[in-house]
């Protein structure tokens, strides 16, 4: 994507939502792509040419009407054959630049994008590994190395995403509490399980031996900060060595098969969970929410009348 460095407007906004809001760099990057990709639609369906987005003006933004919006989105699912979540994405971030050109910036007067609606995104079920499963992922990996038992652990017992693994620093370990840096740098604490505790017990003597330049909780055979691609082969092998498939699988799947089972069998309601895995939406957390067929089979025993006969 050409730079935007010519659209101050723009530039503006993403500073806001950087600085302001907090929002990550792959967040920003993504709007970003979204709203140069509309301003260069209507500018196409106008005629007007311009190196940079240098016509992407307040004037230009101003002329923009309802009718453009839908049309963007209309291109990218009938010409560019675009998901429902990626044009959902891009009307999202159509509204919220908007909505910031109209309370923060002041440049429009009506916010027109406040009537753009959402496609209906069908609900997803998540991939995940059962409870059989990811006890044999513990054992396997319990029997040939501490260190990744015990990034083995916390995946499937804190539900964190790859990146806050990875950056985890041995200070972020207390007695009862990990804290953990999400998106947007903000900060969350997980209360960690009896689990979690002994498998850091097993790692932690073993870490402070090292002497190694880094803080950080996880080093790999160079004496270095663990990176993302090394965790996921971690992950990887023994997931192959435990004899599960791996196809699907990954340390995000580890993060879902958390979430699931602490909700399945925690019984953790959904404010909860979202809070534990550090979403911003409810919405997000929602996909762990799914009932399986066994679910639905026991339900409707429960149902007092289920033993009755004539």
């Amino acid at each position: 994507m050409q730079s935007n460095k010519t659209c101050p407007i723009l530039e503006q906004y993403l500073a806001y939502l950087l600085t302001i809001k907090g929002r990550s760099q792959n967040t920003i990057l993504e709007y970003r792509m979204d709203l140069l990709q509309f301003f260069r639609y209507v500018a196409v369906q106008r005629g007007i040419t311009g190196a940079c987005f240098q016509f992407a003006d307040a004037d230009f933004i101003q002329s923009i009407q309802l009718k453009d919006m839908y049309g963007f989105i209309a291109y990218h699912q009938e010409i560019l054959h675009n998901s429902p979540g990626t044009r959902c994405r891009k009307i999202v971030s159509i509204r919220q630049f908007w909505k910031y050109l109209k309370f923060k910036a002041h440049i429009i007067d009506t916010n027109i994008a406040e009537e753009l609606e959402t496609p209906k995104l069908p609900k997803r079920i998540v991939r995940c590994m059962t409870l059989e499963e990811s006890v044999r992922l513990l054992i396997e990996s319990s029997s040939s190395s501490v260190r990744d038992n015990c990034i083995i652990t916390i995946f499937l017992n804190c539900a964190l995403r790859l990146s806050e693994l990875a950056a985890l620093n041995v200070e972020q370990v207390n007695s009862d509490v990990l804290t953990v840096i999400g998106k947007g740098n903000k900060e969350r604490k997980i209360y960690m399980t009896p689990a979690v505790k002994q498998a850091l017990s097993k790692w932690l003597p073993i870490r402070q031996l090292m002497s190694v330049d880094t803080n950080a909780l996880f080093i790999s055979r160079n004496h270095q900060r663990l990176t993302t691609r090394s965790i996921q082969n971690v992950v990887k092998n023994h997931i192959v060595a435990s004899g599960i498939n791996p196809e699907g699988l990954s340390t995000h799947k580890l993060r879902h098969t958390s979430a699931t089972l602490m909700y399945k069998y925690g019984h953790v309601d959904i404010r909860s969970l979202q809070q534990i895995l550090g979403h911003e939406s409810i919405a997000t957390t929602e996909i762990y929410t799914h009932i399986d067929d066994s679910q639905l089979h026991a339900a409707v025993n429960a149902n007092p009348l289920a033993m009755m006969f004539n």
